[in-house]
Parts: structure tokens; sequence; C-alpha cells
């Protein structure tokens, strides 16, 4: 049954996703091993550090065990939650990611609410297109906008919008003393979020233009549409029926995975605009050593990605009964 053919294919993917998991948190942890940096030092700043106080700290975290060892107890460790300790913010790694997550998925969300429906628009457009200048003239600018480095457009708009024009904050996800509260407050987030938002958007939603244009032109060569033509159906109802609902099945294995990407904190662009995401968290750590943070954030960002993928082949099953039958 379709049920059943449904579950063993769910299964199946778990049992596919769970080794990967496994051997990039393998690969993180063994490419964290060979990053310079002193823990101990981290965690006390520019001071000097006593002797007996590195090796209480060493012998408190175990930094002296055996790789082995060390490798066992971060598995361990991860299984019952645990993303280890910051050294230089004296807070578990979780607690850390779990304060900014929300922020970046709140960007992330926001981003591509704005650049799908944006980028299928324009992608249906171009691909539909009966005029090759203009055709040329939105796939120019849709190539031109996508090459575009995200933190390099979010810093013009930043120097155009606010501060030439003052339309919008530099910076931050709101002020830094703010009585605001029901929809005041939304507005005030919405106000302080639409420049990261607009710089994440245009990315993302020519992306989307590329992909869904090129799904398009593969529709409009398919026997039902040039069948729907030869009945006299109009142009829009052609489109809206067969080659939008058609051409969009490419864009849920694309979006998919950029909105797992995402979730791993856009690092540049939150950056640009000092949003306190997990890409400035990334950033921070960075800055400090704090290796225990990077290795959190990279991981949950990989698990992020790992569970998109996911998510997305099972989609993908739901609505293509050949895909869970295996054919």
């Amino acid at each position: 049954t379709d049920t059943a053919c449904m579950l063993r294919f769910t299964l199946l993917r778990i049992l596919h996703a769970v080794p990967l998991l496994i051997a990039v948190i393998l690969v993180i942890f063994l490419m964290q091993q060979m990053i310079p940096g002193d823990p101990v030092q981290a965690m006390v700043g520019d001071f000097p550090v006593p002797q007996a106080f590195r090796d209480a700290i060493e012998l408190r975290y175990r930094l002296n065990d055996p790789l082995y060892v060390r490798i066992w107890s971060y598995f361990a460790n991860l299984a019952q939650g645990d993303f280890g300790f910051s050294y230089h913010s004296q807070r578990p790694v979780l607690e850390l990611i779990l304060e900014r997550a929300p922020r970046t998925i709140l960007l992330a969300s926001a981003g591509f609410a704005v650049a799908i429906p944006l980028g299928m628009v324009i992608g249906v457009l171009t691909g539909t297109t009966r005029r090759a200048g203009v055709d040329q003239a939105w796939t120019t600018t849709t190539l031109v906008l996508y090459a575009v480095p995200t933190f390099w457009l979010g810093q013009l708009m930043v120097l155009l919008f606010a501060v030439k024009l003052n339309w919008f904050p530099t910076q931050g996800m709101g002020p830094l003393l703010s009585q605001a509260k029901g929809l005041d407050w939304m507005l005030e987030r919405l106000y302080y979020m639409a420049l990261p938002v607009g710089a994440f958007a245009v990315h993302e939603a020519m992306r989307v233009a590329r992909i869904m244009r090129a799904s398009v032109i593969d529709t409009l060569g398919q026997g039902y549409v040039v069948t729907a033509r030869a009945k006299g159906l109009r142009r829009n109802t052609i489109i809206w029926r067969h080659i939008l609902r058609n051409s969009s099945l490419p864009l849920v294995t694309i979006a998919g995975y950029a909105f797992g990407a995402a979730l791993g904190g856009a690092v540049l662009l939150e950056t640009v605009f000092t949003w306190p995401g997990l890409g400035l968290l990334m950033i921070e750590a960075i800055r400090t050593s704090d290796n225990m943070t990077v290795m959190g954030v990279v991981i949950f960002s990989a698990l992020a990605v790992i569970i998109m993928n996911f998510v997305v082949d099972v989609l993908y099953a739901l609505i293509d009964p050949r895909i869970r039958h295996g054919r």
C-alpha cells in the first residue's frame, strides 16, 4: 500500500541521514582539534594563567585526555543534548545556540517569504515571454544580482538607505531601550529587519528565478501544455493550472537546501547588520578562539541542512508516487 511504501521510504531516509550526521560531526571534531588555540587562555582573556589554574581547568574539562576518549565523550554528550561548554562565555554552548537560533530563523523565514514569490514571478515572466529582448534583459539582471555577494549588497543598502537617506537603522534588531508592546513591537522589529531581509531576499529570489525559468521552459515543451494550447485555453489559465504547478517541484529541493543552510546563520550578512543570530555568534567565537562554540554552531548548521534535506525527500515522495515506490 501507499502508506507502507511511504513509511519504508521515510525509515530508509532516516537510516541514511544518521550515518551522514555522525560522519559530519566526526570530521568537524577532528578539524576542531587541529585549530590552533588555547581554551584556558580564551577563558581568562589576556591575563596570565597560573599553572595551578591551568591544571585544574584541564582536569575539569578533560582537555588532556587521549583523542579517542575525547571523541567518545563528545558523542556521548551530544546524545544527551550537550554541545559542550563555552570557555569564553562561561555558558553551555547549546544555551547560546538556542538563544541566537530564533533570531536567525526569523531573518531566514522573512527573507524566504519575500524571495520565493518574487523569484517565482520573475521566473515565470522570463520563461513565458515571447520577446527575446525582454527575456535577455531579465536573464542578465538576475544573473548579475545573483552573482553579487550578499554582504556587499548589504553594505550598499546600508550606505544608501541608512546612511544617505536615513530611512532605516544601520544595525541591530531593535533599539537598546524599547518599551514598545504588541503591534508596535512587531512594527519596530520590521523596521530593523527591512535591510537585512531585503539583502537576503534579493540573492535568494534570483536563485529561485533562475531555477524557475529553466523549469518553465522545460514544461512549455510538454505534451499537456501543447494540448492545452490546442484546446484554446487562455494563456493565463495555462500558466496557472499547468506551467506554474508543474514547474514548482524543483523549487522544493532548492528552497529546502537553501533554508537549511540559512538556519546555520548567514555569517557575513549578520556581521554587516550586527544581527544577533548564529552567524554573528560564530564570528564572535572565532575572534575569541572559543572553539567549542564554533563547533557547536557548525554542527547545528549541518544538522539543519540534513533535516531540511530529509523533509524535502519526504515531500517529494508525497508529491510523486514514483519516488516512494522506488521507480
